[in-house]
């Protein structure tokens, strides 16, 4: 086999290393973006709700407070209109992964 041949293979098989993990962030970033997506709705892109608005700003909150309300309303303990029925299908891992995303945010 040539040298440049050598070069070349070894040079592909070293992007596709490198490019493997990223795919794979890539993924659990849309993923968590889109779990995040859903509560744009009512919260705002970002969690950042319209000034006057009577639904809370997500952003910037901690992340335990959103995942301990979260909970509250699955299980019932905080009443709500919606936030009940939607908290209910989100699993444990989702919460924590929006929770996390949202305490991440900006205010």
């Amino acid at each position: 086999m040539k040298k440049q041949s050598i070069w070349n293979i070894l040079t592909v098989s070293l992007l596709a290393l490198h490019t493997v993990p990223a795919a794979a962030q890539d993924a659990k970033t849309i993923n968590l973006k889109s779990l995040a997506a859903t509560c744009a709705n009512c919260h705002g892109t970002n969690g950042k709700a319209f000034e006057g608005s009577a639904v809370v700003t997500l952003a910037g909150l901690p992340k335990d407070y959103i995942v301990t309300q979260m909970k509250a309303f699955a299980t019932g303990q905080r009443p709500a209109t919606i936030m009940h029925q939607l908290a209910k299908g989100y699993s444990d891992t989702q919460i924590e992964q929006i929770a996390s995303y949202f305490a991440a945010q900006k205010r």
